[in-house]
């Protein structure tokens, strides 16, 4: 058994992967069933800047963004807490590295397909795309990242959010 303090500090859950991956539906209910908070960083990011994430990107550019959500991601302080970050989270190394030292970070993975079908309008969403980049290709360029910083990763092979759910807590359980 750990020390109660360092097992203390690691009692968070954060919810990494692709915007539509159901990031912030699933960790509502996560929470509920483990009787946790439930923190959506995106909202945070919002109420911090006074004004919404499109807004952000547009103003400030999508370095400027990404800058702003590393920051308010890094100073997330909380304990026994579902956490659901944005999709570009993973792009923020100090970020990352302070989610995994407070909590598990869980990759729900949704094939590109999948994810295109859910997906209606990525601009109206804040997702951080690059002028002439592709969704493919952020895709593409995203699944490393997410997997590099993933202590889970959880397959959203079908559409029935309480199977998904089930895996995710079972995995969370035994690892």
């Amino acid at each position: 058994m750990t020390d109660r303090n360092t097992e203390h500090s690691k009692d968070n859950i954060i919810l990494i992967g692709m915007p539509a991956s159901g990031k912030s539906t699933l960790g509502v209910i996560l929470a509920k069933v483990l009787g946790y908070k439930f923190i959506d960083s995106d909202i945070l990011i919002q109420e911090k800047q006074e004004r919404k994430l499109s807004q952000i990107i547009e103003d400030e550019g999508i370095d400027g963004f990404i800058e702003i959500e590393n920051e308010v991601n890094a100073s997330i302080d909380c304990e026994k807490t579902v956490i659901s970050t944005g999709g570009s989270a993973v792009y923020g190394e100090k970020a990352m590295e302070h989610f995994k030292s407070i909590g598990k970070v869980v990759y729900l993975h949704v094939d590109y397909d999948r994810l295109v079908k859910r997906l209606s309008d990525i601009k109206q969403r804040g997702v951080v795309i690059r002028e002439g980049q592709t969704f493919e290709q952020l895709y593409d360029e995203r699944m490393k990242l997410y997997k590099k910083y993933a202590d889970i990763t959880v397959n959203e092979e079908c559409e029935n959010v309480e199977i998904v759910l089930a895996d995710l807590i079972k995995q969370i359980e035994e690892g």
